[in-house]
């Protein structure tokens, strides 16, 4: 699985992404989520429940 990526330009940073898969994703101090620095997809196990769960799309895989 390749790294996940989150388009700030469609994030209006809801969350459920962090909170689906905090040891991936995290929001900053935009309000926006972002991809945890060596965060791993592999391991977490929760990358696509989030990607699914996003409401406006913004994360691929």
């Amino acid at each position: 699985m390749s790294a996940p990526k989150v388009d700030r330009d469609l994030c209006i940073g809801c969350g459920v992404c962090a909170s689906l898969c905090p040891d991936v994703f995290e929001i900053d101090e935009e309000g926006k989520a972002i991809v945890r620095e060596g965060a791993d997809c592999e391991s977490a196990g929760c990358c696509q429940d989030a990607a699914d769960s996003c409401p406006v799309g913004a994360i691929t895989l």
